[in-house]
């Protein structure tokens, strides 16, 4: 009876600011059966600093955070 972890993860863009959900799953296996899984989700805005998250997030948020989607964005909270 082995117990190991696997955990995955998965993004999802939303809404007009393109919000970027980070959605983590860890798996429980018991010899490579899963017996257990539970999920966060992080979400980030276009105004989030992301320097400390992983390479695929940044990437993410440079390719989707047009200065033109946070300028909208800040024009939206006023």
């Amino acid at each position: 009876m082995a117990l190991s972890k696997k955990e995955t993860i998965e993004y999802e863009i939303r809404g007009e600011f393109k919000t970027i959900l980070k959605r983590i799953r860890l798996f429980i296996l018991e010899d490579n059966v899963e017996v257990s899984t539970s999920h966060r989700v992080e979400s980030f805005m276009c105004d989030a600093d992301v320097s400390a998250e992983s390479d695929e997030l940044k990437a993410l948020a440079g390719a989707l955070w047009t200065d033109e989607i946070k300028k909208s964005y800040e024009a939206s909270k006023l």
